[in-house]
């Protein structure tokens, strides 16, 4: 049985998708996807339809690009969500120019109240180069934040690195 609230966090093209997948789909409750990705050009409908085959038709998929709270508020005890991923969340909130602390607070809100167990997926983006321009900065320091934010409310906490899951708060399930 999954937690209130699991936080998975690795780097891009870690296997931590996957991963959350398969967490999901193990609770044997009906799985909802949180999608927050914009289709911005033809490589981005590429993952999201990799992504949307690899899950199957089992899968409840919401578009939640716009906003997480509706779709964790709609959510109810007999399914599990995830939400893939708070990385394409913060950037729709940056790009849309909405202010972030305000976001966040309104986020982690959501998750405590929702009904259902929530998987959260995101990027661990602290561990490269500090980047050469503000907004790029200002994005690596509030990824940062929220990360931090999800992992002390998670139950659980995993790090998947090249496809390994290692946990790092909480039991497995």
């Amino acid at each position: 049985m999954l937690p209130a609230l699991t936080f998975v966090l690795g780097g891009a093209a870690s296997g931590k998708s996957q991963w959350a997948e398969r967490l999901i789909l193990n609770s044997r409750l009906s799985p909802v996807y949180l999608a927050t990705s914009r289709i911005w050009d033809q490589e981005m409908q590429a993952k999201v339809d990799l992504h949307t085959a690899r899950r199957g038709e089992e899968w409840i998929t919401v578009d939640a690009s716009n906003g997480v709270a509706a779709g964790l508020g709609a959510a109810t005890a007999d399914q599990t969500v995830l939400l893939d991923c708070a990385t394409m969340w913060l950037t729709n909130v940056m790009m849309d120019d909405v202010d972030v602390a305000d976001a966040q607070t309104a986020f982690l809100e959501a998750l405590g109240a929702c009904d259902a167990p929530v998987v959260v997926v995101s990027n661990e983006v602290g561990q490269g180069i500090v980047p050469d321009n503000a907004l790029a900065r200002r994005f690596r320091e509030a990824q940062g934040r929220l990360n931090i934010a999800l992992a002390t409310q998670a139950d659980t906490v995993w790090h998947v690195l090249a496809g390994l899951p290692q946990l790092r708060k909480g039991e497995a399930p």
